[in-house]
């Protein structure tokens, strides 16, 4: 018999961790993971036992060949456990840390932190990822709870009280229909709310058809580029434009470069600066192949990615096989393999290959220009993004190797842009040294050098 082979080992391995499953005090309309309780019909706790906590927790330090070993704790709503939970969890990680350095991140909604939650996740210096789309108007579109009612007060007063307790934090805007046509009013508020780490996260799901309704459905499979019977499906009206979003990154990317390199990490765009300098995408959607990164539900069983939480891509249960065996099995190498070997001759032919390698393959339903199947959803809107800001890049990449900082890119920008108003500006037009006064009555044609600063 033939032997399968891979193109890479399996060196290390991230889980998210749902200690609730798909627990929710929210309903967001947009949830894709609310409908995994099907998954589990027999299950009505949604709760992680000790006994798979502390068999998780043992498995995976010691599943990790580096000295630094790192939880991630999503959902559905992790704090629905409460803060005696992630005490057990703490105190599991230094039992069996072997000498290692173990970190804890939390994503949340931030509706259920209190005093505290702000002293243990400081206490025990938690990462949190807040999950805020916006301003309120743009937040509550679509972020409900349980009764329909907004949620945007409650996320800030969570915010409050990280801020209080000095928690470091970061936020996750789901970019969808609505806040993709205000990509300033969006990235303005997050800065003002304190947001030095931004990630922005793209919404695409497609409708279910009546066969995936019947089987419990209530979004689509993970798109098979093999199977043409699910090319048809739409997106959800909520689901972002291609276009949109490259627009909506485009726009923030702009302001971003002329004011904020240095000062803000937004996620895509320092991703794309380790692309251009040659480096390999830390971020997954955007890495050659994929598979490094499972989910772990509640009860203990693992799936091959947090986007592909479905019976076809369970790996197994951690009581039953080490979280190792499963990072390493061939049918999780040939998940991550797959998603290079399925790329079509339009993604390898791009010449932001390098940048994007096909995006996540859960979104890569549409067929290429020559009706080749499995192109990404938003190609065409990276293509666009990609090639806005090309030259900014190559720009930051050069300051990089000189040994200077990127964050040089901004004045550089604003002298080019005031350069260009000057050349530009007719008599009659405001001055561009910011008088306010007509440039024929202030400084006409006189000025040959330029003040940068704000």
């Amino acid at each position: 018999m033939k032997k399968e082979c891979f193109s890479r080992p399996i060196h290390a391995f991230h889980v998210m961790t749902k200690p609730t499953g798909s627990l929710c005090n929210l309903d967001c309309q947009y949830c894709f993971y609310l409908e995994k309780a099907a998954l589990f019909p027999k299950d009505h706790s949604f709760r992680m036992s000790d006994h798979v906590l502390e068999n998780y927790v043992r498995q995976y330090i010691a599943a990790q060949h580096s000295m630094e070993v790192s939880f991630a704790w999503q959902g559905g709503e992790p704090t629905l456990m409460g803060v005696d939970f992630f005490r057990r969890a703490v105190a599991l990680q230094k039992k069996y840390a072997d000498g290692k350095t173990i970190t804890n991140s939390m994503q949340t909604n931030g509706t259920l932190l209190d005093d505290e939650w702000g002293e243990f996740l400081a206490s025990e210096k938690f990462l949190v990822g807040l999950s805020i789309d916006g301003p309120e108007a743009l937040h509550d579109i679509y972020r409900r709870d349980k009764g329909g009612g907004p949620s945007f007060k409650k996320v800030m007063r969570g915010l409050d009280v990280l801020k209080k307790h000095a928690v470091q934090f970061n936020t996750l805007t789901v970019v969808n229909r609505a806040n993709s046509k205000h990509p300033l009013e969006t990235y303005r508020f997050l800065k003002e709310a304190g947001s030095e780490y931004i990630q922005f996260i793209p919404l695409i799901e497609r409708m279910p058809d009546s066969q995936m309704k019947e089987s419990g459905h209530s979004l689509s499979l993970p798109p098979d580029p093999h199977e043409p019977s699910h090319a048809h499906l739409p997106v959800t009206p909520w689901s972002v434009e291609s276009s949109a979003y490259g627009q909506f990154l485009i726009q923030i990317f702009d302001e971003w470069v002329r004011h904020d390199v240095g000062k803000v990490f937004v996620q895509i765009f320092d991703v794309a600066l380790n692309c251009w300098a040659g480096m390999k995408s830390p971020l997954c959607v955007f890495s050659e192949t994929c598979g490094t990164a499972m989910a772990l539900e509640h009860n203990g069983d693992v799936f091959s990615c947090d986007h592909y939480v479905y019976s076809e891509y369970r790996l197994g249960n951690i009581a039953e096989t080490g979280l190792d065996a499963m990072a390493s099995s061939m049918k999780q190498r040939r998940f991550g393999d797959d998603k290079q070997a399925s790329l079509p001759r339009y993604c390898k032919e791009c010449p932001f290959l390098f940048a994007c390698n096909g995006e996540c393959p859960k979104h890569r339903f549409l067929t290429s220009p020559s009706g080749e199947p499995g192109l990404n959803y938003l190609c065409s809107g990276y293509r666009v993004f990609f090639k806005h800001i090309a030259p900014h890049m190559e720009t930051m990449v050069s300051l990089l190797r000189s040994r200077r900082a990127p964050a040089e890119i901004c004045s550089m920008i604003k002298r080019e842009d005031q350069e260009r108003l000057w050349k530009t500006a007719g008599r009659n037009d405001p001055c561009p040294c910011g008088s306010g006064k007509k440039r024929k009555l202030c400084c006409g044609d006189k000025p040959t050098t330029f003040s940068t600063a704000r």
